[in-house]
């Protein structure tokens, strides 16, 4: 084993939150300390009444350290928010019993792109053994998918974002993308002794506990389900699939079930109440240890990205359908890696387009094979364990960081 290291893991998100990212950290820090490491996790938390807090959950050290809330639905105000982030998290590490921790390893994850500022200034100050070495876990283009749909035009405020993300480069040692196809966006800052390399997304395999949705007690008794688990955003596209639900409306075997939260969760739920369709119902988003009880009572995972989407990615509502052997429904932006993974894996079907005739019958056929979902089902898990386990994303940041750098 490689000697323990002193691990600081940074992000926004960690539980009690439940998105994707918190479970995705969450199951990274139990696996650094199962691996005989000492992972700290630091996250900001909108604490008025002191500057830090250290809590110990699942055996792993997590300091919250106050700082501006980030969660604002005007995007200046979270923009400003998270521009003074990484300020006021440094003023109070340095007030907590972290302030002079010889740091190791520095691992972030992105988004935010705001996070540079602070690894730099513990980096300069940390004096371990590896004299903090940093690894980025980037998980979104940014600002690059805020163009393709429109959010963010090239102007002042791209290039103020685009000089914000560049500098979180600058201070990456080794910077880990989602997919290969990813690595192009890169390329001109992988000159030694900085390194990109893909890190596929993770997720610790957790026993089935139960839900707190029942299929069975709701009007979808029955019928075989189509979910859909996580965020519901502009990101997403997820109009194509409420255009679905309507298809199939007639279909007293089917239904669908959404379950998350994000800036489009209302107006999809309206839409929903509008068209009077009564084979969908939505929830507000689950505690993770719950999933695997969900995912037992359905057939079939949505996965939805945008048609404009240009960067590649690899949502962590798939990993969690593949690991629990659900068969994958994805509306996709065309030629992506998650096409691609899908279609050679055989773990679902991928759809690229605007007809929703077309997806319907992609839709029915997953339905109508039960020999078919049982078959993606075995492959789902194998891909689960062989590509996305957290025991293999630790193997790889330490080594990565720890080795030399050099251009692969």
């Amino acid at each position: 084993m490689n000697r323990s290291l002193l691990i600081a893991l940074i992000s926004t998100d960690y539980p009690p939150l439940r998105t994707s990212a918190a479970v995705q950290l969450r199951d990274l820090s139990r696996e650094f300390a199962a691996q005989g490491h000492r992972p700290v996790v630091i996250v900001p938390s909108p604490m008025s009444d002191r500057p830090w807090v250290v809590e110990q959950l699942d055996g792993v050290e997590v300091l919250r350290v106050a700082a501006p809330p980030t969660r604002s639905p005007s995007f200046v105000r979270r923009a400003i928010a998270e521009m003074w982030l990484p300020f006021a998290m440094y003023f109070n590490i340095r007030r907590s019993p972290f302030a002079s921790a010889n740091w190791d390893l520095l691992v972030w994850y992105s988004p935010p792109i705001f996070f540079g500022p602070l690894i730099a200034k513990l980096r300069r100050t940390s004096k371990g053994k590896h004299k903090g070495r940093t690894y980025l876990i980037l998980r979104d283009i940014f600002p690059e998918w805020a163009v393709d749909l429109g959010l963010v035009r090239r102007g002042p405020v791209y290039l103020v974002f685009k000089a914000i993300a560049a500098f979180q480069y600058s201070v990456a040692e080794v910077i880990g993308v989602q997919t290969e196809s990813n690595l192009h966006y890169l390329r001109k800052w992988e000159r030694p002794p900085r390194r990109i390399e893909v890190l596929r997304n993770w997720l610790a395999v957790t026993p089935d506990v139960g839900s707190s949705i029942v299929v069975r007690n709701t009007p979808l008794a029955g019928r075989k389900i189509f979910v859909y688990i996580g965020n519901m955003g502009v990101a997403q596209g997820m109009d194509i699939f409420i255009d679905l639900i309507h298809s199939l409306r007639d279909r007293t075997d089917i239904g669908f079930l959404f379950v998350g939260r994000g800036t489009e969760f209302a107006r999809l739920e309206a839409e929903k109440a509008s068209r009077h369709l009564s084979n969908a119902l939505f929830f507000g988003e689950i505690d993770s240890s719950e999933i695997p009880g969900l995912l037992a009572q359905c057939h079939v995972g949505m996965v939805a990205l945008h048609p404009d989407h240009k960067t590649h990615n690899i949502p962590g509502k798939f990993v969690s359908y593949v690991q629990y052997g659900v068969p994958v429904l994805a509306r996709v932006n065309p030629d992506t890696d998650l096409m691609k993974l899908i279609e050679a894996e055989q773990v679902g079907k991928a759809y690229v387009g605007n007809s929703v005739t077309e997806l319907k019958e992609i839709a029915e056929q997953l339905m109508d094979d039960d020999g078919l979902r049982r078959s993606m089902s075995e492959r789902g898990r194998e891909l689960g364990r062989s590509m996305f386990s957290s025991s293999v994303a630790v193997q790889q940041i330490v080594a990565s960081t720890i080795a030399p750098a050099t251009v692969g």
